[in-house]
């Protein structure tokens, strides 16, 4: 079974090779009749295949010339049909040697699907009442060298519609359709804000100095000034100082650089907006939030009631306001109101068992923020307003008057998102300069994410600058909302992706070039016969393993595989059934771990695939079989990873997954204390081989388990004991 495997896929690259090769002979030939189509260098249309769809009356009978790439093609003898696509839509052409002549019909049969022509002809409909172009000319403008996916899957595959989006946006309509509401998104804000009197302006990138916000900065080099630069975090600053020249209202749109984790909602770049409007304060913004966010859902989806992953969020305005220590009361009843030292909120922590990250941390401020993430920002379905911020979290906020240990500052949640952040803006130098002080220190501490001191914006300040309210939204987290996208790779054209062969881990790289270059099971599951059931296997199971522990590890892994095959539109009895087995040696066998389980196995007649699967999971530590399709791959990164998360679980009051930020996993990552027999090394090996930053998958899996841990605790429950 694993020869035939990979005798397939050898024929399939081989195929691939084969029609490419085709396609440049063709290529070759035009060329040498002196036909050769990248010659033409333009071609002029007269309308778009959307236009005549939707003006049919005004076209009917008339002549038009349209241009796109064949799509499909159907030749039958003396006439074809072709359906071409262009920006617009798609449109069927009828195609018949009486009208192109002998030769030009000749030609035409001969081009690929993939191919870009340029047609004029007639319009008209079809018996069948289809819209289509009866053709009198056709012109190959372009040749695809290279074949398209085929047709009735398209491109599927989530990691590589990312890396090859000229591809996804030519196969799958709606990722066309998602970036065109992307598109009026931006119009519209610009549109709100140019008619409100503000004006757009452009701010630096490259920086000498990292601020405007808490995050760690990209590094660059100037060579011509032999200094290091950074490329912005923010362009808070650069704007305030624009306030302090004398405009008004100003805002910019652009790109955004933080070299920090990636994750569904974090990219290494991204867009945001930035706006500062001179004598008004953070109420002020918080109406501005409220009508950017209605009026561009109206724009794009004609209503302000939308559905963001199953869920019903309503952006009409007026949305809730509460202060941050308010809502933390409203969630799990204590009043940081009565809490007055370090020391008492320090005490309150470790007794709700929240982690304080560092020593830096233990002050009333970092405390109320961190409960905040524990109790509150997961159950802000509709938008909320939460404002009030400590001033140990917002260094560039106006303090309140009645409270100097809070600040006029607000972050604007929906669904458990937070989408904005704004200030009533310090404008007092003295405690700016003390303020950036502490942030010094901090980053002197160890701390990457702390901002610099800004001689130069402290001068600024000086100068005066007017009581200002300034607002930040990202962009790219609204256009997810109103696209209902789940992951910001989906609203980004070109997400920042791990070039393909790269890795620092010897394994990983192997995993890597071992399918690139001698693949030996089938990358694609789909049609591998499952030739054993679920209940045969958990039988066998049970027969091996008497723990809770192991029994329930092997249930949580075989849920975690049938979510990933499922978002791959893979097998999901076969990969489920890789996870449910994978360690059943391990209890009785130890020392035997992937050998014995192939003895094992052989009892309910498993088929060689999923073998070859299960032994995989123990490459380099008790198995010389590498992963080598990407089911195999992803069973190894979340065999350990799994184990990892439900100790992180465990630690939370509420014993589960499913209210787990990745922030909260992450930390546990990086303690090397904490779940120790956890192999980070095994987990990191585990992304790298897929390609993955090593965010993706903890996020990826924690999204799994959370998805799958009812089912799970189901199977646990019902076969324990």
């Amino acid at each position: 079974m694993q020869e035939n495997n990979k005798q397939n896929n050898q024929t399939e690259e081989l195929d691939i090779n084969h029609l490419m090769q085709i396609r440049r002979d063709k290529l070759t030939q035009l060329q040498q009749q002196g036909k050769d189509p990248y010659q033409i260098t333009k071609f002029d249309r007269t309308c778009t295949a959307g236009i005549i769809k939707e003006n049919y009356d005004e076209f009917e009978e008339k002549d038009v010339t349209v241009c796109g790439r064949i799509i499909a093609k159907r030749i039958m003898g003396k006439a074809s049909f072709c359906t071409i696509q262009d920006s617009d839509e798609k449109i069927q052409s009828y195609v018949s040697i009486n009208d192109l002549g002998e030769e030009s019909y000749k030609a035409f049969k001969t081009w690929d699907i993939g191919d870009i022509i340029g047609m004029t002809g007639f319009v008209f409909k079809t018996k069948t009442e289809e819209i289509s172009v009866h053709a009198k000319e056709v012109t190959l403008l372009s040749k695809s060298l290279r074949p398209l996916p085929e047709k009735f899957h398209g491109l599927k595959d989530v990691d590589l519609r990312y890396r090859q989006r000229y591809v996804d946006l030519i196969m799958n309509p709606e990722v066309k359709k998602t970036f065109e509401m992307r598109s009026q998104i931006i119009t519209e804000i610009r549109k709100i804000l140019d008619e409100k009197g503000y004006i757009e302006v452009d701010t630096p990138m490259l920086n000498t100095i990292s601020g405007g916000a808490t995050a760690k900065p990209f590094i660059t080099h100037h060579n011509a000034l032999n200094i290091d630069m950074y490329l912005r975090i923010a362009t808070e600053l650069n704007l305030k100082r624009l306030i302090v020249g004398g405009y008004d209202k100003v805002y910019e749109m652009g790109r955004i650089f933080r070299n920090e984790g990636m994750d569904i909602r974090h990219n290494p770049e991204f867009t945001t907006i930035e706006l500062y409007e001179a004598y008004a304060d953070y109420h002020d913004m918080m109406d501005m939030v409220e009508e950017l966010f209605s009026k561009c859902a109206i724009k794009v989806r004609g209503t302000t009631k939308v559905t963001y992953q199953g869920q019903e969020i309503d952006l009409t305005p007026s949305w809730k306001r509460i202060s941050m220590i308010d809502s933390i009361k409203e969630a799990c009843g204590v009043d940081f109101n009565t809490i007055n030292t370090d020391e008492e909120a320090v005490a309150l922590a470790k007794e709700r068992n929240i982690e304080i990250p560092d020593k830096t941390k233990e002050t009333r401020g970092d405390v109320i923020s961190l409960f905040f993430d524990e109790y509150v920002e997961k159950t802000l379905v509709q938008p909320t307003f939460i404002y009030d911020y400590p001033i140990e979290i917002s260094p560039l906020a106006k303090k309140k008057k009645e409270d100097p240990r809070l600040t006029e500052r607000f972050e604007v949640f929906i669904g458990g998102r937070e989408y904005g952040n704004a200030f009533s803006e310090l404008n007092d130098p003295i405690d700016q300069y003390e303020r950036f002080k502490k942030q010094v220190e901090a980053r002197e501490a160890g701390d990457e994410e702390a901002g610099m001191m800004d001689e130069d914006f402290i001068q600024a300040l000086e100068i005066g600058m007017p009581p200002t309210g300034g607002l930040g939204i990202g962009i790219d987290r609204l256009i997810m909302l109103l696209t209902d996208s789940p992951s910001i790779r989906d609203v980004l054209l070109f997400p920042t992706m791990k070039p393909i062969g790269m890795g620092n881990d010897k394994k990983a790289k192997e995993m890597e070039q071992k399918e690139k270059v001698e693949p030996s099971v089938s990358s694609k599951t789909s049609e591998v016969e499952v030739n054993i059931n679920r209940a045969d296997a958990i039988n066998l199971l049970k027969k091996y393993n008497k723990e809770e522990f192991h029994i329930r590890h092997a249930f949580t892994v075989e849920q975690i595989m049938r979510y990933f095959a499922k978002k791959y539109n893979e097998n999901e009895d076969f990969w489920g059934l890789a996870g449910l087995l994978h360690d059943i040696d391990y209890e009785m066998y130890p020392e035997q771990h992937c050998q014995k389980a192939v003895e094992i196995l052989k009892e309910i007649n498993t088929n060689e695939p999923l073998v070859h699967a299960i032994c995989s999971h123990g490459y380099g530590i008790c198995s010389d079989v590498m992963p080598e399709s990407k089911m195999e791959k992803i069973l190894f990164a979340v065999d350990e990873l799994s184990g990892l998360i439900w100790a992180t679980a465990k630690m939370r009051p509420s014993q589960s997954t499913k209210d787990m930020e990745l922030k909260s996993l992450k930390k546990k990552y990086k303690d090397k204390k904490f779940a120790a027999g956890c192999s980070r090394d095994l987990i990191s090996t585990g992304a790298t081989g897929l390609g993955w930053e090593l965010d993706e998958l903890l996020q990826r899996t924690l999204e799994a388990m959370q998805e799958k841990e009812d089912e799970i605790q189901e199977n646990v429950e019902k076969y324990v004991g």
